[in-house]
């Protein structure tokens, strides 16, 4: 056996996917019998995936939890976006000759998820699994706007606004600010927030249900991307969010 395998983790998967495969309504007896896992142990790992919401119990009989809707559409909108990604980040960095990327939410990080990189022979780009901080990134403030609006304060409450370069905002009223003008214009610009000399401009992707699930991007070099061209790297920018966000069933 793998030595870095937990066995009650393990179990706690086996008896999820029993439940979640059953023909007939499962109860602790009966996947302790199935499992082969002593009863005293089923009833301590249901008794925690039901305290964690990955269980319901409906008298005695087990039903999954409202938990695994959400992580199942978290799945299912990551593998999504990183399936229907690639030929629209193709076109946006032909449109607008920079590196364009994807990113998720990620805990209250953005995390890349996708990257086509500009023709330009100078350019700036992170790589996919590279995270950063929401309140100094685009794709980081674009979440901020749209995908954690409804509970904004208590995020923000909970980030620490480092200083990355003079122009990052660490200003907890400078950042709401900026958040409600980016809900009205749609998109989000860092202006060397994150890296000197290194700007990016990103908007929201929704999916079929109307829910903000990525936000997509360019990231350029500052000599290059200059304030006076927010606007028409903005209308390519938006072009392409509204692409993928059909790709992923939004017709709103």
């Amino acid at each position: 056996m793998d030595k870095y395998v937990i066995p009650n983790l393990r179990n706690a998967c086996r008896l999820l996917r029993a439940v979640a495969e059953a023909k007939n309504e499962s109860n602790v007896a009966d996947l302790a019998r199935e499992l082969r896992i002593p009863a005293t142990t089923t009833l301590r790992i249901v008794h925690t995936l039901e305290q964690e919401g990955f269980l319901r119990k409906d008298q005695r009989q087990l039903h999954l939890g409202p938990a695994l809707i959400h992580l199942g559409n978290r799945a299912s909108g990551e593998t999504d976006v990183r399936q229907e990604a690639p030929p629209v980040l193709q076109w946006l960095a032909k449109e607008t000759q920079e590196t364009a990327h994807v990113a998720i939410p990620h805990d209250l990080r953005t995390l890349i998820v996708a990257v086509c990189d500009s023709p330009q022979p100078l350019r700036a780009a992170s790589r996919p699994g590279t995270t950063a901080e929401l309140h100094c990134s685009s794709t980081g403030k674009t979440f901020l706007a749209f995908y954690h609006h409804d509970r904004l304060a208590e995020v923000i409450s909970e980030l620490t606004l480092t200083r990355h370069t003079p122009n990052t905002m660490t200003s907890v009223r400078a950042l709401k600010e900026a958040i409600e003008e980016i809900r009205g214009q749609g998109y989000s610009v860092d202006n060397e927030e994150f890296h000197p000399g290194v700007r990016c401009l990103a908007a929201p992707v929704r999916n079929a249900m109307g829910k903000v699930v990525a936000a997509i991007g360019i990231t350029a070099a500052a000599i290059r991307f200059t304030p006076q061209k927010n606007r028409s790297v903005a209308k390519h920018v938006l072009a392409a969010a509204e692409q993928l966000s059909r790709r992923l069933g939004y017709i709103g």
